[in-house]
C-alpha cells in the first residue's frame, strides 16, 4: 500500500472510530479480498464515474448560482436598483453569514439524511432562489435573496469533499479533488460565456438582461435537481450499486488506508467538540483561509476589473473565460504530478508564488491593459490551483465519518 503522505502529520483519531479496525499504514494490498468478478483498477473506474462528475456538476452550478451576480452587475444590475458601491459589496457579503454559521450542522444532516436527499434538497432551493433574485426590485430583495443563497449552499462544498473523502484513498484522491474543485473555475468560463448568450434576451417580456441571468440559471439548476435526487451516491457503506462483495472489499481498503469510518455511529456534541481538541484542525482552517480570500475576491470582481480595461459588457463576458480555462487545465497538472509524487507541500508553495506573482503585478502596473489582462492569469492559475491541495492534504488525513465531516465543514466555513 501506498504510504500516508509524509509532509502532513496525522492527527489524532477518535479512539472509538478505530474500535476493531486495524491501523492505518498496516501492510495491504488492492488485490487482496477483491472479489473475483473485478479488479481494484475497474472497481475504482466505477466509482469515479459514480462519484466525481455529478458532485462535479452539482457544484458547478452552486458556484454559477453564487458568483453570476458578478456577470449580472455588467448588465446593469446596480443601475437597475440604483446601488450605491458599498450595497453592492454588501450583498457579497452577507451571503456568507449563513454560509459559514451553517457548514458544520449541514454535514452532520448530510451524514443523518443521507447524501443524496440533502444534497438534492439544498440544490433545488438554491435554484429557486436564484431565480427570485432575478424578480428582486430594490437593495432589501437582494439582500434576502443573497442570505437564503447562503443558507441553500452551505451543503455544498464541504459535503461533496466529505462524500468524496470517503471513497477513497489518499495516493488517489488529489486527481479527484481537483478535478472536483476545478468545477469552479468550469463555472468561471461557463458563467463568461452564458451571461454572453443570455445578456441577448435583455428587454424580452420587459426584463433586463440581467434578470434573465439569474431566471434561468435558477431554472436549470431546480430541474437538474431532480436528476440529483437518483444520481447522487451515497457512502460506500450504503452504495446498493455495488453488490456485498465489494462494498465490502471498498471499506476494508479504506480502512487499512484511513482507519475505520465508524459510519454506524451518529455524530454528538461531544464529538464535534473532541473534534477541535487537535490543534492541526485549526490548522486547516488557517490554510484554506489565506487563498479563499482572494479566489473569492477573484470570482465576484473579475467582470468589473476586466471591464475597466476597456472592453465592451460582451466583451468582457468572453474575456473573462480564458483565464478560468487556464486554471482548469493547470489545476489538473499540478493535481497528477502531485499524487505520482505523493507529496502535496511543494504543490501548494508553488502555486501559491504564481498567484503571488500576479498579484504584484497588478499592484505594480498600471495603464498596461494587455499585460495586467496576463497578471489574471497568474492569479487564478495559482489560487485555483493551490486549494483543491490543501483541502485534500487536511481532508485526507481526517479519520472516519465524525473527524472528517466535522473537519472538512471547519476548514471551508474558516
Amino acid at each position: 500500500m501506498e504510504p500516508y503522505d509524509p509532509s502532513f502529520p496525522e492527527p489524532a483519531l477518535d479512539k472509538n472510530e478505530l474500535t476493531g479496525g486495524a491501523r492505518p499504514n498496516s501492510s495491504y494490498h488492492d488485490d487482496d479480498q477483491c472479489p473475483s468478478s473485478t479488479t481494484p483498477r475497474k472497481l475504482v473506474s466505477r466509482i469515479d464515474l459514480r462519484v466525481i462528475p455529478v458532485l462535479s456538476i452539482l457544484y458547478l452550478l452552486a458556484f454559477l448560482d453564487r458568483t453570476n451576480i458578478a456577470n449580472a452587475s455588467v448588465f446593469g444590475l446596480q443601475e437597475d436598483l440604483g446601488l450605491e458601491r458599498y450595497q453592492y459589496n454588501n450583498a457579497l457579503t452577507i451571503f456568507f453569514v449563513p454560509y459559514i454559521l451553517f457548514e458544520i450542522p449541514s454535514n452532520i444532516l448530510l451524514k443523518k439524511f443521507k447524501p443524496h436527499v440533502w444534497l438534492s434538497g439544498c440544490a433545488f432551493l438554491f435554484g429557486f432562489v436564484t431565480i427570485c433574485q432575478g424578480l428582486v426590485t430594490n437593495y432589501s430583495g437582494l439582500l434576502a435573496t443573497r442570505f437564503f443563497l447562503g443558507v441553500a449552499e452551505t451543503g455544498m462544498f464541504p459535503g461533496s469533499f466529505y462524500l468524496i473523502g470517503m471513497w477513497y484513498k489518499r495516493s488517489e484522491a488529489q486527481r479527484r479533488f481537483s478535478f472536483f474543485f476545478s468545477s469552479t473555475s468550469l463555472a468561471g468560463a461557463f458563467g463568461g460565456l452564458l451571461a454572453t448568450a443570455i445578456g441577448k434576451l435583455d428587454g424580452k417580456r420587459n426584463y433586463l438582461g440581467w434578470r434573465w441571468i439569474f431566471i434561468l440559471e435558477g431554472v436549470f439548476t431546480c430541474l437538474c435537481s431532480f436528476a440529483f435526487f437518483f444520481l447522487i451516491p451515497s457512502f460506500p457503506e450504503d452504495a446498493k450499486w455495488l453488490n456485498s462483495e465489494e462494498r465490502v472489499y471498498v471499506k476494508a481498503r479504506l480502512q487499512k488506508d484511513q482507519g475505520n469510518s465508524a459510519a454506524e455511529r451518529p455524530i454528538k456534541a461531544k464529538d464535534v467538540l473532541n473534534v477541535f481538541k487537535d490543534f492541526k484542525i485549526f490548522v486547516g482552517g488557517f490554510m484554506y483561509f489565506g487563498l479563499i480570500v482572494p479566489a473569492y475576491g477573484y470570482a465576484f470582481f473579475a467582470p468589473g476589473i476586466i471591464r475597466s480595461y476597456g472592453y465592451t459588457p460582451t466583451g468582457t463576458q468572453l474575456h473573462s473565460v480564458p483565464p478560468w480555462t487556464c486554471a482548469f487545465g493547470f489545476a489538473m497538472l499540478v493535481a497528477l504530478l502531485s499524487d505520482r509524487t505523493k507529496h502535496r507541500f511543494a504543490f501548494t508553495l508553488i502555486p501559491i508564488c504564481i498567484a503571488i506573482t500576479g498579484f504584484g503585478i497588478l499592484i505594480a502596473v498600471h495603464n498596461q491593459p494587455h499585460l495586467q489582462y496576463a497578471a489574471l492569469f497568474l492569479v487564478t492559475m495559482g489560487t485555483y490551483s493551490a486549494m483543491p491541495v490543501i483541502i485534500c492534504w487536511f481532508n485526507l488525513n481526517l479519520g472516519g465519518h465524525h473527524r472528517r465531516a466535522v473537519g472538512s465543514a471547519w476548514q471551508i466555513g474558516f
